[in-house]
């Protein structure tokens, strides 16, 4: 079988699939229309998300049998037109969860302790000790929407701290020793803190809005590990400045993509995404909680093993 790699990824998973007897390809520098010319050479494709796959993408396909999605989602893929042409889609949650874990902890615990902004203010002479009393995890009660791999890896790594841990997800049945599912009611009535493990879907995009935040009874920090689009930046920076939210960890963003650099070299930058850069209770990372070392190393083999289980 021939697969062209359009994004590079580690390089064991060219290496284990030359061994496997795959014949591999790679393009990391063809427009889409050009990879599209040569696409019905191939009978897979291993991307992450340089492209969209569309219909007109997977028309041009014609012998493709499966994708390789080296991350956790595959919104960037025609799914439902994939699986009617018999195309088999393989995407890697098991590659980067325990970095998504690790990243919601660690973005959880600076707000908590105000680390991102003590260091600033010590690095500029400043000993603040009173100004930066910070606060403690236990006791605390931890909701998560969305207990797939995400959720699920996170949840784990709160079983060191005495915290409740609840989740709310479309799926019955999902809890387990590390959370207990509850109603979205119920979640939105006792969390201190929110931490988003969910999908892009038509269901996901602007879930968190105005009405959203304001149906949680306490005041609460919001952790989003997952998808930008889930969050209304605007009504984000409304709660914030009203104390509904009282921080907010975001690893992703509305504006990430294409367009976000563009926002600092124009005058076009949204008020509500310049409050959020002002704000000292509010962290920000550029969509890496799952861009480890060890998770470039587990994304790949977790590919390498689902191709490996379909067509060997």
């Amino acid at each position: 079988m021939r697969v062209l790699h359009i994004d590079k990824n580690h390089e064991l998973l060219t290496n284990q699939l030359n061994d496997l007897g795959f014949t591999n390809h790679e393009d990391y520098t063809s427009s889409k229309e050009e990879i599209e010319a040569k696409l019905s050479d191939y009978d897979g494709i291993i991307i992450r998300s340089r492209f969209t796959i569309d219909k007109q993408f997977l028309d041009a396909a014609k012998n493709l049998k499966f994708i390789g999605r080296v991350g956790a989602g595959l919104e960037n893929i025609d799914c439902d037109y994939a699986e009617e042409k018999g195309i088999y889609l393989i995407s890697a949650p098991e590659g980067n969860r325990n970095a998504v874990g690790e990243h919601a902890l660690g973005m959880l615990l600076s707000l908590f302790n105000k680390l991102n902004k003590a260091d600033k203010e010590v690095r500029q002479g400043k000993w603040l000790r009173e100004a930066n009393r910070g606060l403690e995890l236990d006791g605390k009660t931890v909701g998560l929407i969305g207990y797939g791999n995400m959720g699920k890896a996170f949840a784990k790594k709160l079983r060191g701290f005495d915290v409740d841990v609840l989740c709310y997800d479309i799926n019955t049945n999902v809890g387990d020793e590390n959370c207990k599912q509850v109603s979205l009611e119920e979640l939105q009535n006792k969390a201190d803190v929110l931490s988003l493990h969910t999908p892009q879907t038509p269901h996901t995009v602007n879930m968190v809005d105005s009405k959203f935040i304001n149906s949680f009874k306490k005041p609460f920090w919001l952790i989003n590990t997952a998808r930008g689009k889930s969050v209304v930046t605007e009504d984000l920076a409304e709660a914030l400045d009203s104390g509904k939210v009282l921080g907010a960890g975001l690893d992703v963003l509305e504006y990430e993509k294409s367009s976000f650099e563009n926002l600092f070299t124009s005058d076009n930058m949204p008020k509500a995404f310049q409050y959020l850069i002002a704000s000292e209770n509010v962290l920000l990372s550029p969509h890496v909680a799952g861009w480890t070392i060890e998770s470039n190393i587990k994304l790949a083999q977790t590919i390498v093993d689902k191709i490996k289980a379909k067509f060997c």
